[in-house]
This record gives C-alpha cells, sequence and structure tokens, in this order.
C-alpha cells in the first residue's frame, strides 16, 4: 500500500465573483508543532473568520496556516422602502389629539401618511459580508483542496526518502545482530592472547578465562537492545502507511531508536559495530530533518 502521509508545506488559492464582486483567497503552510491560523481579510469582513477556521479545521491537522483573502468591487447596493415608523406614530397621535381638541370628524386616512414627505422614503441597503457567505467559503475549500494536493505531493516524496532510510536501518540493524556473536569470541581471543604474553601457556586458567569472557558477554550484551530497534523500525514502517497525522508519532519513534542506538553503542565495546552505530544515527538524523515537516 502506498504511504498517504502529508506534508504541513504547501499553497493553495481559489476565486470566484459574485454580483459584481471579485474574491481572491491564499493559503499557505510551513510546519508546525500544532494548528496555527492566520487569517487576513478586508476591513468589515471579519465576521467570517470563524466559519473560514472551521473549514481550515475540517482538513488540516497541523501546521502554520496563513490565509489572505481579497476583494474587489463593490458590492451592487439595492433600494429599499424605509418606513419611518416612529414619526407615523406621532402623526396618528396628533391626529386624534386634534379631533378630541377640536372635534372634527375627518380621520387620517393610509393615502394622508404616504403624502407626507417623510413616513414613506426610498433608502440605499448595501450587500452585507454574510450574504456571500456560501461562494466564499466554497471558494475557501477548493483554496484548501488545492493546498491539500500539493501537502500530499510532497508528503509522497517524503515517505520515499524515508522507506529507503528505513531500510538501511534495517540493513545496518541485522548487520549489527550477525557480528554480536563475534565481539565475545574476540574479547576471549585478546584476553588470552595478553595473559599469554605474562604467563606460560601451560598454566594460564581456560575456565578463569572463560568467566570473564561470560562475564564481558553479560555486560555488552545488546540483543534486548536489538529486539527494541527492530520493534520501532516496524511501528515506523506501519506509521508512514497511516491515513491520519502521524508526524509526532515517527519524531517519538526516531527519539526511541536513536536512544537505543547510544545504549548499543556504549555497551558493544566492538569498532566494527561502532562504525555501525554511527552509520544509524547519521540516517536518524537525516529521518527526524525529515519527520519534521509531516503533519
Amino acid at each position: 500500500m502506498k504511504p498517504t502521509i502529508q506534508s504541513m508545506t504547501g499553497y493553495g488559492q481559489g476565486d470566484c465573483e459574485v454580483t459584481g464582486v471579485q474574491f481572491h483567497t491564499e493559503i499557505r503552510s510551513v510546519n508546525h508543532r500544532f494548528l496555527e491560523m492566520t487569517i487576513r481579510m478586508p476591513a468589515g469582513w471579519g465576521v467570517m473568520e470563524e466559519e473560514v477556521k472551521s473549514v481550515l479545521r475540517r482538513h488540516l491537522k497541523r501546521g502554520k496556516v496563513n490565509v489572505v483573502l481579497t476583494v474587489e468591487g463593490e458590492p451592487a447596493s439595492r433600494r429599499e422602502l424605509d418606513v419611518d415608523w416612529e414619526l407615523a406614530d406621532h402623526l396618528m397621535q396628533a391626529a386624534r389629539l386634534l379631533q378630541e381638541r377640536y372635534g372634527f370628524t375627518h380621520s387620517i386616512t393610509l393615502a394622508d401618511l404616504l403624502h407626507h414627505p417623510h413616513v414613506l422614503q426610498m433608502a440605499e441597503a448595501r450587500v452585507q459580508p454574510e450574504e456571500f457567505r456560501q461562494p466564499l467559503l466554497e471558494m475557501v475549500e477548493s483554496a484548501v483542496q488545492s493546498l491539500l494536493t500539493m501537502r500530499k505531493k510532497e508528503g509522497e516524496s517524503l515517505a520515499d526518502d524515508l522507506l529507503i532510510r528505513l531500510e538501511n536501518l534495517e540493513q545496518l540493524t541485522q548487520a549489527m545482530k550477525e557480528r554480536v556473536p563475534y565481539v565475545v569470541t574476540h574479547y576471549r581471543e585478546r584476553l588470552q592472547e595478553r595473559l599469554s604474553e605474562f604467563l606460560d601457556t601451560a598454566v594460564l586458567d581456560q575456565d578463569r578465562i572463560l568467566a570473564e569472557a561470560a562475564v564481558f558477554a553479560e555486560r555488552a550484551d545488546i540483543a534486548e537492545e536489538l529486539t527494541r530497534l527492530n520493534s520501532h523500525l516496524s511501528q515506523f514502517r506501519e506509521s508512514i502507511h497511516r491515513r491520519d497525522a502521524v508526524g509526532r508519532r515517527l519524531d517519538f519513534l526516531i527519539q526511541e531508536m536513536n536512544r537505543e542506538v547510544n545504549t548499543i553503542g556504549s555497551k558493544a565495546h566492538d569498532a566494527q559495530i561502532g562504525s555501525l552505530v554511527v552509520e544509524c544515527k547519521s540516517e536518524l538524523e537525516k529521518m527526524r530533518e525529515q519527520v519534521q515537516n509531516i503533519e
């Protein structure tokens, strides 16, 4: 199965036009420990910020994300009838008082109110940002999908590189495992040679030499570290193929692998294993740099 990890680095954009207004958005993301969003919008459009963030949260788990929304053109205004209800109420109240005071029989009518110059007026009603909500959010969704396409493509490149280095680590680990039996044998031979320089071969205590070699073998035993290292390598390979955000998990596994490799280096007391440890640490450092950019 092909790995599905995502990079945190990417770029996406989207455009739309509604009633003569042109909208354009750009989204850029870089690596970050958490999801941090910065939204820049023209004055008066900030009411849409939280909904834009909601779109981002549906698709992104980590990364420092910057969104820039630009608006060109003026929303088309519309003419609306505006009734001055307070004025109409005052006119009706005044009409009733005049009737009571002077005994007029004629009542004020709708026509009378409509003829008053300020009761009913035409007003320019500006279109509010909320009225562009649906097309604007669809545009942001399109920009996010563009961003995700780029992040997935870069994620594939990161996965390819990590899998190569993972295979290198597996080979190095196997080489250390194969070297372990020779370490004790080599130590016993060196011990016997050094003692022979000072004692007659005939009086060498073979049991003592074997006992010393056994103590060394126990002290230099790296079987547990190699087992744990292989386990971490298997978990790393499995994690790369998971569909959720695995960047932190991969970073943790690399830290654990580094810990095991350092322990092996301090216990083995063997030049060849020491050289293999150096190679392992070099591969792990390169992997750690790559993992920092994985969501």
